[in-house]
């Protein structure tokens, strides 16, 4: 190498960190911004910009001492909590990858993603670490960190994590300046794992640019500001309140509340005590708060940004959000893990204009209608939804098959079946793993799901196929009544003729007192599908 190369290889290394912009940095300006600004509360804890800052620097430098570095694959077991935010962006800060795992996986499941995705340490609760050890023995992956994520410090070391080190020891004498590595923005920052309907989950490889991408597209759309005081009510592990909500915040300086779980009673007691601004929740918590007794006594008005995805939000529930928070403002987010995860965003003006769609694609990207051979489709006609954008994946880890064909043609295929109207706007008619085709016909889950959310005294309704020797699928609803309401089936099925075709009638209903919910409040369908398989033997 000539020492003219090597002059013009230093340069672009110093361009290129002068022009840098990593998940790691936006922490690091918005503390120099802001460095008095409250950053993150949970609990008792409450820090500013500059101590959030100071201590992902000394965590950081703590992790790097113990031998994590660049390319390090990190599995993150954890209920939300301040270290959860700390490790994201200390992490970061290396160049390591950050594995967020859903923490109601089984051992089992844990396994496959330890070995699939070549994991070399763990970060976990304390009441989570036994079952990723338990995960880890079955493994061939080899596991050379384990940290215990919770500040208990002064609870002396259970047999059972003898092989753990506090993070809290960690940092012990740690300086808080910058740890600097060299890092592009097309590294890979996160590795995260789609729940997905195959039998083993995919990596969802994202990129620092990827994530930042998406961060300018969601606080542009989202009309987000630094005055916002968000509520984190939602698991962290999972993108959409991760990098649609926390990380958006911390880009501009807002302040957040962290709250350990999505408890109704807890976030409407947050929002009072905090005067929060800014809510996410899926249509399923979102339903849960109106129910609660305490939607009515709590002081909601300091509540003005509200926003919905994960799943389609039901119009009555929608017309009833809106009448009772009237000074609120509305957004539906919609997109997948895949585009980090937002790719479409309706407009708090077009709530009721356009009730149930999914508006139109936001700042980075770009959308089609496709049929079965990538050629778009003519207005209010169905097909797939595809989208181009820097939030895009980089792939999926390990499985360039997959990745091709969810790229081919040079665009995402996100698996969703939609339309667009004459004015752009996007609606969701369903996944294509939801259409039931009964008797020959296809039938939209969420269209008859809206007809019976008409009906009064319905709180939940999930609408499933279920195996049928004569119709080949059924259409199946399973409802909740709203407190206090007896539910007659025979009534709901003159309702639903009344408003549907003849062939979109549900064939079996059957009423429950809750519907199964992952941690994020997405409606479990597989599990339905699964308890009420046998339905049709027993009718």
């Amino acid at each position: 190498m000539t020492s003219q190369t090597k002059e013009d290889d230093e340069l672009e290394k110093v361009l290129q960190r002068a022009r840098r912009n990593t998940l790691s940095d936006i922490l690091t300006r918005t503390a120099s911004r802001m460095p008095d600004k409250p950053a993150v509360a949970y609990n008792q804890q409450r820090l500013t910009y500059k101590q959030l800052n100071d201590l992902v620097n000394v965590t950081s430098h703590g992790l790097r001492k113990d031998g994590i570095k660049k390319g390090t694959m990190i599995a993150v077991l954890s209920h939300n909590s301040l270290d959860f935010v700390v490790i994201n962006f200390a992490l970061a800060r290396l160049g390591a990858v950050m594995v967020p795992l859903n923490y109601m996986l089984q051992a089992e499941d844990i396994r496959y993603i330890l070995e699939h995705a070549k994991i070399e340490g763990f970060a976990a609760s304390r009441t989570l670490a036994p079952v990723l050890d338990e995960a880890a023995a079955e493994s061939t992956a080899s596991i050379s960190f384990r940290y215990i994520m919770d500040k208990t410090d002064e609870e002396p070391h259970s047999r059972e994590l003898a092989r753990w080190q506090l993070l809290s020891s960690l940092r012990e004498g740690m300086p808080d300046y910058l740890v600097e590595e060299d890092i592009e923005e097309d590294d890979l920052a996160q590795v995260l794992y789609t729940s997905g309907t195959e039998s083993k989950p995919k990596g969802v490889m994202l990129t620092h640019r990827s994530l930042l991408g998406e961060y300018v597209s969601c606080v542009v759309d989202g009309h987000m500001e630094a005055s916002d005081i968000v509520i984190h009510a939602l698991p962290l592990y999972h993108s959409a309140q991760l990098h649609v909500f926390l990380g958006p915040a911390v880009y501009l300086g807002s302040s957040g509340i962290i709250l350990p779980q999505a408890s109704p009673e807890i976030i409407l007691e947050t929002i009072e005590k905090e005067k929060a601004t800014q809510l996410f929740c899926p249509p399923t918590v979102w339903i849960a708060l109106l129910r609660h007794s305490d939607f009515n006594k709590r002081d909601l008005t300091s509540l003005k940004k509200c926003y919905y995805g994960a799943a389609i939000m039901p119009k009555e529930v929608m017309k009833e959000l809106s009448e009772r928070l009237p000074q609120a403002r509305f957004w539906n987010f919609y997109g997948q893990t895949e585009v980090a995860p937002l790719a479409t965003a309706l407009q708090p003006e077009d709530q009721l204009r356009k009730l149930g769609s999914a508006g139109k694609p936001v700042l980075h990207v770009e959308t089609k209608i496709v049929d079965e051979n990538d050629k778009e489709v003519s207005r209010n006609e169905i097909g797939e939804i595809i989208h181009r954008s820097p939030h895009a994946m980089k792939g999926y880890l390990h499985d360039p098959a997959k990745t091709a064909d969810a790229f081919r043609n040079g665009w995402f295929h996100s698996g969703d079946l939609g339309v667009m109207d004459k004015e752009g706007y996007i609606t969701i008619i369903d996944r294509k793993k939801d259409m039931i085709n009964t008797g020959g016909v296809n039938v939209s889950s969420r269209e008859v799901e809206e007809a019976i959310y008409q009906y009064e005294g319905v709180s939940e309704v999930a609408v499933v196929s279920i195996p049928d020797p004569y119709w080949i699928e059924a259409v199946t609803a399973i409802i909740v009544p709203k407190e206090g309401v007896e539910l007659k089936v025979s009534e709901i099925k003159s309702f639903c003729k009344s408003r549907l075709a003849n062939y979109k009638v549900p064939k079996f209903i059957e009423i429950t007192e809750q519907l199964p919910k992952n941690p994020s409040g997405k409606l479990l369908k597989r599990t339905l599908r699964e308890k009420y398989k046998d339905i049709g033997s027993n009718n």
